[in-house]
């Protein structure tokens, strides 16, 4: 886990307050005993995932390579913040896990389930994906559909509800990423140096709280066009500033693409077999 040393450091950086916590203290025998009845669990974690290959079969296959789930393992995401200072206490302390971690589950007194998921300190949950090849395989061709996919990034805030009288899982979220390559060779395309964050970000006046693109979705047992069941997957917002240092056609940039807030609303999706 990260250390704890940093929680001087919340103090005097008030705009980074957003998961500024108590001391934490082991707790004796006796103390433990005294918990029964009182709200809420709460769980530090730190993992890291690696799988060698993931395999969708219907009548061909779907393969993904090489996927690596873990920690940036960076000190130099979002050049924005410039005063080492803060540069020092947000991404100094990184590592190839996913860690600085706190993850906290409630029942409510109407029984829905609320979990919320936050940095452990003030400092972001940094983290990374990597994957090899994603290959389309049959009995007797195959295409390669993307390769070399890397994406780093942070996440600032998860909540998960629940909702008993809705029977909806309600997903909130503040992500951002610093910086996504991949290539898809059967299109003869290339993405490099993507970088995405919140819709009110200034990288001009950086402040942590604005760093994360927003996200609210809504995830249930739905009803499809001929009223049968399905998941459905409805996307109430997602608000976010994107770049894109380079667009390859063919091996050769095109030029860069910029998003500025950009807006996504009320899309639904409905996911069911055929």
């Amino acid at each position: 886990m990260k250390s704890l040393k940093k929680s001087v450091l919340v103090l005097a950086i008030s705009s980074l307050s957003f998961a500024a916590n108590a001391e934490l203290k082991p707790l004796g025998d006796t103390h433990m005993g005294n918990i029964t009845g009182q709200a809420g669990v709460t769980i530090e974690l730190e993992t890291q995932v690696n799988i060698g290959e993931f395999v969708y079969t219907d009548e061909g296959s779907l393969s993904v390579k090489d996927i690596f789930i873990g920690g940036a393992n960076r000190t130099d995401m979002f050049a924005e913040f410039t005063d080492p200072t803060i540069r020092n206490f947000l991404f100094a302390d990184t590592s190839d896990l996913i860690d600085n971690i706190k993850i906290e589950i409630d029942i409510a007194d109407d029984g829905d389930a609320l979990i919320n998921v936050f940095p452990l300190v003030a400092a972001p949950i940094d983290f990374a994906v990597r994957t090899g090849e994603w290959s389309l395989q049959g009995h007797t061709d195959s295409t390669l559909l993307a390769n070399n996919f890397a994406m780093d990034g942070i996440v600032t805030e998860l909540k998960i509800r629940i909702d008993t009288a809705t029977d909806k899982m309600n997903v909130q979220t503040l992500f951002a990423i610093d910086d996504l390559d991949v290539d898809i060779p059967f299109l003869a395309l290339g993405i490099r140096d993507l970088h995405m964050t919140g819709a009110d970000f200034d990288p001009n006046n950086p402040i942590i709280t604005k760093l994360g693109a927003k996200v609210n979705m809504d995830i249930y047992n739905g009803t499809r066009a001929n009223g049968g069941s399905a998941l459905a997957i409805d996307l109430n917002t997602f608000e976010a500033d994107m770049t894109i240092g380079q667009v390859l056609v063919g091996g050769t940039s095109i030029g860069s693409v910029a998003l500025d807030n950009l807006s996504v609303q009320n899309t639904a999706m409905r996911i069911y077999g055929h």
